[in-house]
C-alpha cells in the first residue's frame, strides 16, 4: 500500500492494534482468479466502521500477514468484503487464499486501517489496473451517491479475467471506460491526465508500471499534490533500501514495554524488533503496505517507506519500522 499523494490526513498506528477474529461467511468468485471472501465477527458483534479506500490486516493459517483493500459497502458494520487475486509469482500470500478460502475459516484481522483516504473534490478520475479496482469501488459508489462527477478508467489483460466489471457498470453517475489489453492495448495515461480539469482529484491503484506512468504523467503537467495512489508492491522494480552504506548504528527504546535494543548499521530496525519478540505486525517488508506503522515519541526517523507524503515525514510522529531507521543516535517508539 503506498501513500495518498497530498492528503494531508495522518494516520494512526496500525502497531499494537487489537486483533479481532473474523469467519468466512461466504466465498464466491469475481472473476476466475479472484476469490471474494464476506468476513464477520466470530461473536457476531458489528465490525468497526470504516470508509473508502480502507483495508483489513489478515493473519492467514501460515501466520502470514496480508492486507486487503475493503471492496463491500461502508455502511454493512455487519460484514467486510474483500477480493483476492491468484498471484502465481508473488510471495505465498494468495495461493493460500485461494487454497484454504471455505465458510468457517477463522482468520485473526487488524484494522481496519486507511492509508488511501477519499479526498473532498469537485470531480474524480479513477484509475484502476487489475484487482486495483478493489478499494476505487467503494470511493466510485460513495462519490456516485454524494453527485459528484466521475469517471473511471478501467485496464486489464482480458475482459473476461476483469473483476466486478457488472458492479462497475451499475454505478451512479459516472463514466466507465473498460480497456482490455487484448482488445485495445493499455489505457492512454498521458492522455487522461493532460485533459484533466483545473481541481479533478485523481485516484491511481494497480501494477508498478501502470503507478509509474501515473505519477511521471501528474509531475509533467504539474498536478501531484491532485494525485492518490495506492501500491501492491514497492514503488519501482527495487524496494527502498531498509539498510546502505553510510548507515549508522543508533538506540532504540520501546516505552511500553522499556526494553531498549541496539541497532547495527547493517541490520534493519524490523529485524531486530522481530528478534526481540516485539508483537509488531510485518507483511510486506519493504515499506508499502503499512502494517508496522508505529508512533515516535522521541527522535527524528529516517524514512525509508512509499507511504507517508512529504509533510507526514516532517511532523516525524510516525514511521513504518520494517524499513525505517534514525537519523538521530537514539528513538523512542510507542511499543
Amino acid at each position: 500500500m503506498s501513500n495518498p499523494a497530498g492528503s494531508s490526513e495522518m494516520r494512526s498506528p496500525v502497531a499494537g492494534d487489537a486483533t479481532q477474529r473474523l469467519i468466512v461467511e461466504r466465498v464466491t468468485y469475481a472473476a476466475p482468479e479472484v476469490v471474494i471472501l464476506e468476513l464477520v465477527d466470530a461473536a457476531g458483534a458489528n465490525l468497526p466502521p470504516w470508509q473508502p479506500g480502507a483495508h483489513i490486516d489478515l493473519k492467514l493459517p501460515s501466520g502470514k500477514v496480508r492486507q486487503y483493500s475493503l471492496c463491500g459497502d461502508p455502511e454493512d458494520r455487519r460484514s467486510y468484503r474483500v477480493a483476492v487475486l491468484r498471484e502465481a509469482t508473488g510471495r505465498g500470500g494468495s495461493e493460500e487464499i485461494h487454497a484454504v478460502a471455505a465458510p468457517g475459516l477463522v482468520l485473526p484481522a487488524l484494522g481496519p486501517r486507511n492509508h488511501f483516504p477519499l479526498v473532498e473534490a469537485p470531480d474524480f478520475l479513477f484509475l484502476a489496473g487489475g484487482i486495483g479496482i478493489t478499494p476505487l469501488l467503494p470511493m466510485i459508489r460513495h462519490v456516485g451517491r454524494a453527485g459528484h462527477p466521475w469517471r473511471l478508467v478501467y485496464g486489464g489483460r482480458r475482459r473476461e479475467a476483469m473483476a466486478f466489471l457488472d458492479e462497475v457498470a451499475a454505478c451512479e453517475g459516472g463514466k466507465v471506460q473498460v480497456v482490455a489489453q487484448d482488445e485495445s492495448g493499455h489505457p492512454d495515461i498521458g492522455g487522461l491526465i493532460a485533459a484533466l480539469g483545473p481541481d479533478t482529484a485523481v485516484y491511481g491503484c494497480g501494477p508498478g508500471a501502470m503507478l509509474a506512468a501515473l505519477e511521471a504523467a501528474a509531475d509533467r503537467q504539474g498536478c501531484t499534490s491532485r494525485l492518490h495512489i495506492e501500491r501492491f508492491s514497492a514503488a519501482g522494480e527495487v524496494a527502498a533500501p531498509s539498510t546502505e552504506a553510510g548507515d549508522v548504528a543508533f538506540e532504540v527504546e520501546l516505552r511500553q514495554s522499556g526494553l531498549v535494543l541496539q541497532v547495527p548499521a547493517n541490520r534493519t530496525l524490523g529485524g531486530v524488533l522481530e528478534e526481540a519478540g516485539v508483537p509488531v505486525p510485518f507483511s510486506c517488508q519493504e515499506g508499502y503496505c503499512g502494517s508496522c506503522e508505529t508512533r515516535v515519541l522521541d527522535g527524528v526517523p529516517d524514512h525509508r517507506d512509499t507511504i507517508l507524503t512529504d509533510d507526514e515525514k516532517m511532523a516525524a510522529t510516525a514511521m513504518f519500522v520494517c524499513v525505517g531507521r534514525a537519523r538521530t543516535a537514539r528513538l523512542v517508539l510507542d511499543l
